[in-house]
């Protein structure tokens, strides 16, 4: 055997396996396009099947529009104005019962989780209101504080209530023993245990209440809209149905679900930057 057969590479499978920027570029690429199939995948052959069929004519179009047509009924509506003045009722609206369910359920709830006479004590009474319907109640709050925005905002500042004040009731009662009786033995004050150990240690259980709320607040929009108001999404939902502009209907519910998934994203973007030491955030 010659040197020059010796030197002589090997080449198996019709060619040398070489690597370059190239073929990392295109391996992101596929792990991209992988990554985005397997989470919006189904998503997408959903909204796919639901185009195709209703163009098909293999369900009424009158009835289930299809996808282009409700985008196309969206775009006029925001375009021509006539969906935006009920967005900014309708973000008023829950935007202020939200707003003031934060402000009772938190401060109640981190009380509630750290004095268990106050929590024995309002439990049962907190357990058969979060028991009872909200939509359940709203004739009782139309009667008390009449058909108008009143009644509409404490109907869902009601339903927003309870889920964010149990989880702060649990996410104070979840922080660890151990960490409260180490602060303390290291000379910490009543306060500091509370900033430092017990609020810090709360608040990815808060968050999960945020959000929980916030989708609350969302579906009670719609039914508080739907009596007796002449604007917002909800208003938008059913006087859509009621004249059959059906792709109308489902342009405003589109939007509605938007806004909700809105509302969770930008709670947890907010959670990822106050909870970087904690690995809750779904």
């Amino acid at each position: 055997m010659s040197l020059q057969q010796i030197e002589r590479p090997i080449v198996i499978g019709g060619g040398i396996n070489e690597t370059g920027p190239g073929s990392e570029l295109a391996q992101r690429g596929r792990q991209t396009v992988g990554r985005f199939l397997s989470r919006y995948g189904v998503l997408l052959g959903f909204l796919g099947l639901w185009q195709v069929s209703s163009s098909a004519g293999w369900v009424n179009p009158a009835v289930v529009p299809p996808i282009d047509t409700i985008i196309a009924a969206l775009w006029r509506g925001i375009v021509g104005g006539a969906l935006l003045d009920d967005i900014a009722i309708s973000l008023q609206r829950s935007g202020a019962a939200f707003a003031g369910a934060v402000m009772v359920a938190i401060p109640l709830g981190l009380f509630m989780g750290q004095v268990r006479a106050v929590e024995r004590g309002l439990d049962p009474i907190v357990q058969v209101f979060r028991q009872t319907s909200a939509l359940a109640l709203y004739p009782v709050f139309i009667l008390l504080l009449g058909l108008g925005e009143a009644s509409k905002v404490f109907v869902i500042f009601w339903a927003t209530l309870f889920p964010l004040l149990l989880n702060t009731i649990g996410g104070v009662k979840e922080v660890d023993p151990k960490l409260i009786e180490m602060a303390r033995v290291y000379g910490a004050s009543r306060l500091t245990v509370f900033r430092r150990v017990v609020l810090l240690g709360a608040v990815p259980s808060i968050f999960v209440g945020l959000r929980l709320s916030a989708t609350t607040a969302l579906l009670l929009l719609i039914a508080s809209e739907m009596i007796g108001a002449n604007k917002g999404i909800g208003f938008q939902v059913m006087n859509a149905q009621y004249n059959f502009q059906i792709p109308l209907m489902f342009a405003a519910i589109v939007l509605l679900a938007g806004l909700g998934l809105l509302s969770n994203y930008a709670l947890v973007v907010l959670q990822r930057r106050l909870c970087r030491w904690s690995n809750a955030v779904n």
